[in-house]
């Protein structure tokens, strides 16, 4: 994986859709949307209900190839407060051995504000780590280099006479949006105009691949 510079801190982004911040050991994710397909299930809307074994499966195998010793969640980790009660066997498994092993925080998010029962881990609406600050979505007057999610950034190409479609981290000098984790999340362009009120008209997309970090100038 090839590093990156972000407000003087060295960060990897990888191409499962995760930022890793080596000096700490720190896995960073965001969006989960953890029982999503059973949220719509209820609703009647019946989806595969495999979407948080999936996410988790990858999370587990991330942070064992990464040796994470700390896993920030950037919000919208359960697709609504109650998905952590909903979760079946296997994937409460997963994730209690998770938040057991590793300094666990979950970041709340407009999904899952209020989140009481979190599966262990401790919650906060944001938090401040070596000058970073970590929260659900970008405020677009904060001047403190600042992590977050929510927008689900994907960045579309025409490439070779065929539209391609890959999610993305939006990058400017004090703004890091990193792209949705979860199995059963859409993406929104990077060029959207939410994502530009968010971080400004002049940002980069990030798009990791296995030995290479290829960056997209976005443009309003």
């Amino acid at each position: 994986m090839v590093p990156f510079s972000f407000a003087g801190h060295e960060l990897v982004a990888r191409p499962e859709g995760a930022l890793f911040w080596p000096a700490r050991q720190a896995l960073i994710v965001a969006d989960l949307h953890l029982e999503k397909a059973s949220w719509f299930a209820r609703a009647g809307q019946m989806l595969p209900p495999y979407d948080s074994q999936a996410t988790l499966t990858e999370l587990t195998a991330l942070a064992r190839r990464t040796e994470a010793r700390e896993l920030w969640c950037l919000g919208d980790s359960f697709h609504d407060r109650d998905g952590c009660e909903r979760l079946p066997a296997e994937p409460r498994r997963m994730l209690t051995e998770l938040t057991a092993k590793l300094r666990f925080v979950w970041i709340t998010g407009n999904h899952d504000a209020g989140l009481v029962d979190h599966c262990g881990g401790g919650v906060m609406v944001e938090a401040e780590v070596e000058g970073l600050i970590l929260r659900h979505e970008a405020e677009p007057g904060e001047t403190r280099p600042e992590l977050s999610g929510h927008f689900h950034p994907k960045l579309r190409l025409h490439h070779r006479g065929r539209n391609v479609a890959r999610r993305c981290f939006v990058l400017t000098s004090t703004k890091l949006i990193l792209p949705a984790f979860g199995a059963l999340t859409g993406g929104l362009d990077a060029h959207h105009p939410e994502i530009v009120r968010a971080v400004g008209p002049r940002a980069e997309a990030l798009v990791p691949v296995s030995d290479r970090l290829l960056r997209f100038p976005l443009v309003a």
